[in-house]
């Protein structure tokens, strides 16, 4: 199975941009169709508190009345396509994946079979989750941003993008958005590559897809939204490492809390 599908999906995803994360958990206990559904917390991205992060995560869903809550350990020492991980990934209603750094998350899952049962699932059960916060988030899309910072974010070579799981095909999320100043990355990522959606998230700030199709924002701050597809003037492919980049006819939202865009049309929803 290819890592991205045109097929439209049923199931839910969600993604925060990073912060106190207690809300997303309250909203996630709350999509979940029972408080007894199978959740299963992937802390990857986590390399040197693994099992902290997780133990943290366990605690705060139970708090929550969510009592099949547990850790799921993928990385050096547990292979994500091991017989148990498998079973356990085909039973759970919602697959949380932790923050920390995303190109772990796609190192030890990228061309796996646990890959291909997450899209599976995704795309073919209306009641499955996939969730994301941080790093977690921003690993979920078709393309992730791995690296750029402040004004050499808009210099030729000062970013990095990397593919992601794949869920949301034509979609590149950036979290920690306002916060850590990442419009210059963004925006250079999407003059790589223009035909994608650009999504900026603030901490405590995130989207719900619902069926593929339309992304709600919730949360206390602003999601920035760059599209690409009516890019003209790039000068990306002309212009030598270090040298500034340019582009017209960026188009960019900014939404808060209520407010939907339509992922196909790229338009903002009448509230």
């Amino acid at each position: 199975m290819s890592h991205l599908s045109t097929a439209m999906p049923l199931g839910t995803l969600v993604a925060l941009g990073g912060g106190d994360d207690d809300a997303l958990l309250a909203l996630l206990c709350d999509l979940l169709p029972s408080l007894d559904t199978a959740v299963e917390i992937v802390t990857t991205a986590s390399p040197h508190d693994a099992q902290a992060t997780a133990t943290a995560y366990e605690k705060a869903f139970r708090e929550l009345g969510c009592t099949a809550a547990r850790h799921l350990p993928i990385g050096e020492h547990h292979p994500a396509d091991a017989p148990v991980t498998l079973r356990r990934l085909r039973r759970a209603g919602l697959v949380f994946f932790s923050g920390g750094d995303q190109e772990r998350i796609t190192e030890f899952i990228r061309g796996t079979e646990f890959q291909q049962v997450l899209h599976q699932r995704y795309l073919s059960e209306a009641s499955f989750i996939v969730a994301g916060t941080s790093a977690g988030a921003a690993a979920l899309t078709e393309y992730m941003l791995v690296d750029g910072y402040g004004w050499r974010a808009l210099r030729k070579g000062g970013i990095r993008t990397r593919a992601g799981l794949g869920l949301l095909p034509r979609l590149l999320i950036d979290q920690h958005f306002v916060e850590r100043g990442r419009f210059g990355r963004l925006a250079h990522a999407l003059l790589a590559h223009p035909m994608c959606l650009g999504v900026g998230l603030a901490e405590e700030t995130g989207i719900i897809v619902r069926g593929g199709k339309q992304a709600e924002v919730f949360g206390d701050g602003v999601v920035t939204v760059v599209d690409g597809r009516h890019l003209r003037g790039s000068n990306l492919g002309r212009v030598g490492q270090g040298e500034p980049v340019s582009g017209q006819d960026l188009r960019v939202h900014l939404l808060v809390a209520g407010q939907h865009l339509d992922l196909a049309s790229r338009e903002v929803a009448a509230s």
